[in-house]
C-alpha cells in the first residue's frame, strides 16, 4: 500500500474546464495504487455523473465502470442503494459491508438504515464511502470498492486511508461542481407545458394524482403522463425532485 500524501489532494483539485480530464485521471491513478475502483457522483439525486469539458462520461472514460450493471447506468442506485442513503446522514468518511457501516463516531441513523441484500443493492461487497455535502442542500460521494471483489473487510484500508480518500473525494467533487456546474445546467430546451405546470403547482400542495385529475377534468393516467413528462425535461429521479425543481426554475411556487 501507498502511503498517504497531501500531494493527492492537489492532483485532483479542478481549476477549469480543461483540468476535468486530468484530476479525473489522477483521482483514478491514486485510488489504484491503494487497490481500489473509484466510482465518485457529484450529485446522488441527479442521474447524471461527472463528464469532461467535452461531455465524455468520466465513470465509463476514466473510472473503468464499462458494464452494463455499472452504477452510473442504473438511474435508481441512489434511491436503492444503502451507501447514498448513508450519505444523507453522515458527512464524514465511513466504511460498509453486510453487516453495518463502520465510522469514526456512531450515528444512530446509519444504525437504522436497511441492509437487506446489500451487494446487489451497492453493487459491491465492501467500499469506503466519502458523503461531499455542498451549498444549497446538494449532496455528492465518492465511493471506493476494493479491486479484489471479493473482499468484505475494509478496516484497515480505513484506518490508512479514510482520512486522505475523504479530502481527494471532498477536492475533486466539490472543485468539479464550481468549475463545471454552470456547464451541465438544465438545457434551455428543458421548457415545461401549460398542462405539465399546472399538475405540479396541484402536487406541490399535495394532491394526490386522483385529486388531480378530478380538478383538472382529465383522466388519473394523464396526470401521471405529464408529471412524468416533466420528470423527463427536468432530469428528476422522482416527483419531490420535479416539485422541487420545477419551483427552482420558476415554474411553479411552493408558497401556498
Amino acid at each position: 500500500m501507498d502511503a498517504p500524501s497531501l500531494d493527492w489532494v492537489d492532483a485532483v483539485r479542478i481549476a477549469g474546464p480543461n483540468d476535468v480530464r486530468r484530476a479525473a485521471e489522477a483521482l483514478n491513478a491514486i485510488a489504484l495504487r491503494c487497490g481500489m475502483h473509484v466510482a465518485p457522483a457529484h450529485d446522488i439525486a441527479d442521474k447524471r455523473t461527472p463528464v469532461d469539458s467535452d461531455g465524455n462520461v468520466l465513470a465509463r472514460d476514466v473510472f473503468g465502470w464499462t458494464s452494463e450493471k455499472a452504477w452510473w447506468r442504473n438511474p435508481r442506485i441512489a434511491l436503492d442503494s444503502p451507501l447514498t442513503s448513508a450519505c444523507r446522514f453522515e458527512s464524514e468518511p465511513f466504511w460498509a459491508n453486510a453487516e453495518g457501516f463502520h465510522t469514526r463516531q456512531p450515528n444512530r441513523y446509519m444504525a437504522a438504515i436497511d441492509l437487506t441484500n446489500f451487494e446487489v443493492r451497492s453493487l459491491t461487497k465492501a467500499a469506503i464511502v466519502v458523503p461531499v455535502h455542498l451549498p444549497f442542500g446538494q449532496i455528492g460521494a465518492v465511493s471506493y470498492n476494493p479491486l479484489d471483489a471479493t473482499r468484505t473487510d475494509l478496516s484497515r484500508e480505513f484506518g490508512i486511508y479514510g482520512d486522505i480518500f475523504g479530502l481527494i473525494g471532498r477536492t475533486f467533487i466539490a472543485s468539479y461542481v464550481g468549475v463545471m456546474g454552470a456547464l451541465q445546467a438544465l438545457p434551455a430546451t428543458s421548457r415545461l407545458s401549460k398542462r405539465e405546470v399546472e399538475c405540479l403547482r396541484w402536487a406541490a400542495i399535495g394532491k394526490t394524482d386522483l385529486e388531480i385529475s378530478m380538478i383538472i377534468g382529465r383522466s388519473r393516467a394523464t396526470v401521471r403522463f405529464h408529471i412524468h413528462n416533466a420528470s423527463i425535461k427536468l432530469d428528476a429521479v422522482n416527483r419531490s425532485q420535479t416539485v422541487f425543481k420545477a419551483a427552482q426554475l420558476g415554474y411553479i411556487s411552493l408558497n401556498r
